[in-house]
Formats: structure tokens, sequence, C-alpha cells
């Protein structure tokens, strides 16, 4: 049998000044970690204390425990050449900083003592903030935007896929999930995050997937809700059935044949309100909801909007239904245009024009929360009427109310 080893802590000799030299903790060897027995990492632990007793005796205070500095001390503390500070056991000796128990000597700064202004540290650990003075600096500096991230950052996966136009991000997760992504050879995993110059290849059964996925052109009726079903009204997906497909359009035998897993799925590619009508977009495909609706979308969507002038309210004095442009001062027309905000944010410039005396057209870039009805009401009009026409390059035209077509190869937003 070989020999078993063993490790004996060395010790070094006492320095000149008649104190122990500090004892270095345990290294342990370069290289994985290996297993060893408790007994001698018991032994190794007590050699380790009793040099430390040898060379800090208990009439002295204790000095901090921490990894080593060259030079033999551990951290916070350099040994006798550091002169009167050496002693660190009698705070006493530090001359004038002994009065800062005073805080009030600090000028500006004094107030500190009083911790009302600041608010229960509690509350400040809540909200996850540091104490003042241990904040680190590189956790304050902002994030950078997605146009300044350099070649080098790394983001997730998913978002990288819906960056490259090739599917939106719930589509990737569904993709990685069934082994269909490949990073530099490799299967992907969720949650993974890649920078640019990783390799990434989508597998055949992907594309298939996705060119199986259908969006609908819906020409959605008055009091119908673009998503899901609430508060009675049904949701316009219902719609989506054979029987509403719009057989009287010329160019139906260009788009795909009827298929009962076509109508499940479909989400809206922006909202339209329960009481407006026109074309909703339905879709299953994740890089059409993703050009409608997406962040860096500038998609136009437009409308034709019927109001009244009430200055006081559609129920109060001064109501006008007729020639409306006529009684509209020119001033508002340019603030619908550029210059009103919703929920504190400004809104995009808008493209808006008097079609006919009593009705607007709106060309917008953006799609908040009934948009156009709460722009009308800051510049005293009330919408009594709204109908979307066109999204992109695709028009509403002769398809009838209530009734679907389906969204051809050759067409594009």
């Amino acid at each position: 049998m070989t020999e078993k080893t063993t490790k004996t802590l060395q010790l070094k000799p006492q320095a000149a000044t008649g104190k122990p030299t500090a004892p270095r903790p345990p290294v342990r060897p370069r290289g994985p970690a290996r297993a060893r027995p408790l007994s001698e990492v018991q032994a190794e632990r007590a050699a380790y204390e009793a040099a430390r007793e040898a060379w800090n005796p208990p009439g002295e205070r204790s000095a901090p425990r921490g990894p080593a500095r060259p030079g033999g001390a551990p951290a916070g503390r350099q040994g006798s050449e550091r002169g009167e500070r050496g002693d660190r056991g009698d705070r006493g000796d530090r001359g004038d900083r002994g009065d800062r128990g005073d805080r009030g000597d600090r000028g500006d700064r004094g107030d500190r003592g009083d911790r009302g202004d600041r608010g229960p540290r509690n509350e400040r650990t809540e909200r996850g903030e540091r104490p003042p003075g241990r904040t680190n600096p590189a956790a304050r500096a902002p994030r950078p935007l997605a146009a300044e991230r350099s070649p080098g950052d790394s983001i997730r996966l998913n978002k990288r896929l819906a960056d490259l136009g090739l599917c939106s991000r719930r589509e990737a997760d569904e993709w990685i999930e069934r082994g269909w992504v490949e990073v530099n050879g490799q299967t992907a995993q969720m949650g993974q995050a890649v920078t640019e110059a990783d390799r990434i290849d989508v597998l055949p059964a992907a594309q298939h997937r996705q060119d199986s996925r259908v969006t609908i052109l819906l020409h959605k009726p008055v009091g119908y809700v673009s998503a899901q079903a609430e508060d009675g009204h049904e949701s316009a997906a219902v719609l989506v059935q054979p029987r509403n497909q719009w057989r009287s359009d010329p160019l139906i035998r260009r788009g795909p044949s009827w298929q009962p897993q076509h109508a499940r799925g479909l989400a809206p590619a922006g909202r339209l309100d329960i009481d407006s009508t026109g074309l909703l977009v339905l879709t299953q495909d994740g890089r059409v909801a993703r050009t409608l609706i997406g962040e860096d979308s500038g998609i136009e969507k437009e409308y034709l909007v019927r109001v009244h002038w009430a200055p006081n309210g559609p129920k109060g004095a001064d109501v006008v239904t007729q020639d409306v442009q006529a009684v509209f001062p020119a001033e508002s027309l340019a603030l619908l245009r550029h210059g009103l905000s919703l929920d504190d944010q400004p809104l995009k410039p808008a493209q808006v024009d008097w079609q006919n005396p009593e009705q607007l057209r709106f060309v917008l870039t953006e799609g908040k929360k009934r948009q156009i009805r709460r722009m009308c009401e800051q510049v005293g009009l009330h919408v009594v009427g709204l109908k979307r026409i066109r999204m992109g390059r695709i028009v509403l035209g002769q398809l009838p109310v209530g009734q679907w077509r389906y969204l051809r190869p050759d067409e594009r937003f």
C-alpha cells in the first residue's frame, strides 16, 4: 500500500518585535476540489486556531478575521509599522478623531442624527435601496439601451430570435422547448443567453410549424370585444367560422383552405373598442403581431371618426351635430395633430384632417387604449362613430361587416 502523506502547518519564526508572525490561512492545492476525511479537516483547523492564539494573546484585542494580505497580516491589521494606529484595542489614542461621537461638528451633515427625514430603515430595505455611502456606483449606472448594446453583450435567446424577425418571443420559447433551436451546434436551453457572435440555427420543423399558421382579417361589428370575452360581450374571434367567410372575395382561391385549427389560438394584433367597428387582425403568427404592435412598430392605422362639437360634454349645452367643421377651432385641430398627452405621456404626431363637415380622418402610429376618443374629449369633440379602414398596406375594402377573409401569402402589412 502506498503510504499516505500528511500536511503539517509550518509557522514562521517570530518577528523582531517579539510578537509571533500572523499565521496564514490554510491554502488548498490548485485543481479540482477533492473530498477529505473529516479528521484531517479538524486537525488542520485546530492547528490553525492554535497558531492564531499564539499570535494574538488573550490580553489584546482580537484581530478581524478575513483573507490574508501580503506581508502576513490579516485584512484590517497592518502591524507595528502603522505607528500610533497599530494598537487598535485602545480607541482613545486616536487623538482628535475621538470627538466623532458628536456628529454636530460636521457642519451641514450634522442633521443626519435625525433619521426621520430618511424614513424608517425597514422601508428602505423593502424598496431594495442600499444605505447611503454603501451604494455601488456600478450598480447605479443605467442599463444600455438596445441600440447602444455592444456586440459582446448577451441577451436572452428568445429576444434575439424576435429581434431577428424570425418569430415572437412566445413562439421562440415554444421552439426552444421543442428542441428546434441550436446555438453553435448545440441544442438551446430555455433562458439561455447569447451574443451577436453566436451562431443560431432554426430547424426546418419550426419553419413548417410557422408556415401552417394563419392570419384572419375581420370586419368587426359593434358590440364585440377584441380579446377575451368580458362583461357579457363575446370575443370577435367567435365570428371566425366557415359560414362567415367572405365567399365573394375575388381572390379567395389564393388564400388557404379552411381548417378547424385555424380558429384556435387567434390573438388580436391591435385593439378595437367594443363600440368601434372596422378592420381587426386576428393572427396565430407572432411575426405579424410583432409587426403591428411591437415596441418598435411604426405601422400606420387609419380611422374615420364621426364627431359632434360638445365643449360642455355630450349632454351639456351648445352641442353641435351638423357642420362641426365650421365651429371647431383651428388651433384645436393643430393640437389633435401634435401636442396632446395621455396618461402623462406625450403622444406621437398624427395625421388629422376633415373628410366632411362631420367626419375626421385619423392616421396614427401608436395604439393607446381608447386613444382617439380621449384625444377628441380634450378638444371638445364627442365621438359618435369610429371605423378602422386600414392597417399598413392592408385595407378593409369591400369586406362586409361580420365577415372575414385570410391574409394571402402575397400580402404584407
